[in-house]
């Protein structure tokens, strides 16, 4: 791997990826307002695991699974809207932070690790990126590591941006009402994911 020059593109592409809203996104911005930035970071990093394992799984050959076995591609995505849905409930039905008894936590390291299987914003992130930047010369295991490697520090800003951005409105939001909306609105938009995954 000599040539790096496929690092700056292949960054760029995962900044306009990662900014953009979609699953985890949304879910970030609910953990953020609802927990705090800091009880939100094992959600965060969780998603940067997986994606980094998703992303070098497909580099190295992965995305074949889904070419060759069309249904292990549906299950995937059975399994992705309702886990959404589920999420997606809870977060629409949680009760104001200082209200809450039910004993709720943010979504875990390992759960959000293993949501990236399922989620197909993370599978399209990383099929495109393979396939527009991995260079065909070289080792291509530490071609693939180096790529998920570097789209993730890129992503990690990106994503941490929601996470603040969640944190920012839970500071603003004062009175039962007014969290009763936040996390009605977080609910429905992250019900309204699996339209993108039913595609």
């Amino acid at each position: 791997m000599e040539d790096l020059g496929f690092l700056l593109p292949a960054s760029l592409f995962m900044v306009s990826m990662t900014i953009t809203p979609g699953p985890n996104n949304v879910m970030l911005t609910a953990s953020g307002a609802n927990y705090g930035f800091l009880r939100t970071m094992p959600h965060l990093l969780g998603i940067l695991a997986g994606c980094f394992m998703l992303f070098g799984g497909i580099a190295l050959g992965l995305g074949v699974v889904f070419e060759r076995f069309p249904l292990v591609q549906q299950g995937l995505k059975l399994v992705g809207s309702l886990y959404l849905l589920v999420l997606a409930w809870k977060i629409a039905k949680a009760p104001p932070p200082n209200l809450r008894t039910d004993g709720a936590r943010p979504l875990s390291f390992w759960q959000a690790l293993a949501f990236q299987f399922a989620n197909p914003k993370a599978w399209v992130m990383g099929m495109a990126l393979m396939a527009s930047f991995l260079p065909e010369s070289g080792n291509p295991l530490l071609n693939a590591v180096v790529l998920a490697g570097v789209a993730e520090l890129v992503g990690l800003p990106c994503i941490m941006l929601w996470a603040a951005f969640g944190t920012a409105i839970g500071r603003l939001l004062k009175t039962p009402r007014a969290w009763r909306w936040f996390n009605g609105s977080m609910g429905a938009m992250t019900a309204a994911c699996v339209v993108l995954i039913l595609q």
